[in-house]
């Protein structure tokens, strides 16, 4: 069969070619108003705020915990981030971006190795009591580590324990999260991950064991809630002990200063009898030398008289040769 012809379309001179149809501009997708109201209000918080505290100032209509896994997507490339932390939202500067601000933060105090163990006792442990951290330390905590933990915010009073003496127990915050770069206090390391910092060397004790931590705000079993004035409580003990600390060092330090001046009198004591000594060792070298002087002295008189009584006796006359 003969193929079919191509058709041929013919183009007047005086008719314009037909254009390529332009491509309609697209309208940017339209933000939902609640996610720029959420936006809004956690740039502006001065702290983490929770679900429940964003669901109170937006519309009712609004699936808040939605909006912000949206808000979480869209931050998650920028500069800023917006995280989780603990059961509270923030904005943060972006974890691989934190060199910019390194130059910028100013490293105040250091903790001691004392407040070092507390922490971490108490992050591992919470909730616990006093008591319960100097047992698993091994030795007394001083009232002014619990104090300065407190002081930075990275633990607070949770409850008192259902014992006798209702001890205050304590866990960890919102703060020391944010410090530490947790989302959750259960992201601690563990056993493994100890090890493989190099952390956790030689050999452990059997059935050692790297408590899971927990953070849940909820009281337990064997815990009271605190009353009114629980927190000048727990700061109490911190003074009284601190002023114990200092006076217990003032001692020492009067001791010291005592037990050193004592050795001064001692040391002048002794330089005085050697210096008395020595004076002594003088005189009596003096009084030797003068009393060796007055001997000789002495001796040479005696001496020269008894020369010029011989002289005498050979210059006088005899009586035989007088009477001659």
């Amino acid at each position: 069969m003969p193929s079919a012809a191509p058709k041929l379309e013919v183009v007047h001179a005086d008719e314009p070619a037909a254009q390529p149809m332009a491509e309609q501009p697209t309208e940017p997708q339209a933000r939902p108003e609640a996610l720029r109201l959420l936006e809004a209000l956690l740039f502006a918080a001065a702290e983490p705020l929770d679900e429940a505290t964003l669901a109170k100032q937006l519309p009712n209509d609004v699936n808040v915990k939605e909006m912000l896994a949206l808000l979480e997507t869209e931050y998650a490339t920028r500069g800023v981030n917006l995280v989780r932390i603990g059961r509270k939202w923030m904005f943060r500067t972006a974890s691989d971006l934190s060199w910019l601000l390194t130059k910028h933060t100013v490293e105040s105090r250091k903790l001691s190795r004392a407040a070092i163990e507390t922490l971490a006792i108490i992050a591992y442990h919470q909730p616990v009591t006093r008591a319960e951290i100097e047992e698993i330390r091994g030795v007394q905590t001083a009232g002014g580590t619990l104090d300065v933990l407190l002081k930075t915010g990275w633990i607070r009073p949770r409850g008192r324990r259902k014992v006798p003496g209702r001890p205050i127990t304590y866990g960890t915050t919102d703060e020391f999260l944010t410090h530490f770069g947790l989302e959750e206090v259960s992201d601690l390391p563990g056993l493994e991950e100890l090890k493989g910092a190099g952390l956790l060397e030689g050999g452990l004790p059997t059935g050692f064991a790297v408590p899971v931590p927990s953070d849940d705000s909820t009281l337990r079993d064997d815990e009271d809630p605190l009353e009114p004035g629980d927190l000048d409580l727990a700061l109490a003990p911190a003074v009284e002990n601190a002023e114990g600390e200092a006076g217990a060092e003032a001692e020492t330090a009067a001791d010291d200063t005592a037990e050193a001046e004592a050795v001064l009198e001692v040391d002048a004591e002794a330089v005085l009898e050697v210096e008395a000594e020595a004076v002594l060792e003088v005189e009596d070298e003096a009084v030797l030398e003068v009393e060796d002087e007055a001997a000789d002295e002495a001796s040479q008189a005696v001496s020269d008289e008894a020369s010029s009584d011989d002289e005498a006796a050979d210059e006088a006359p005899s009586e035989d040769e007088g009477g001659k």
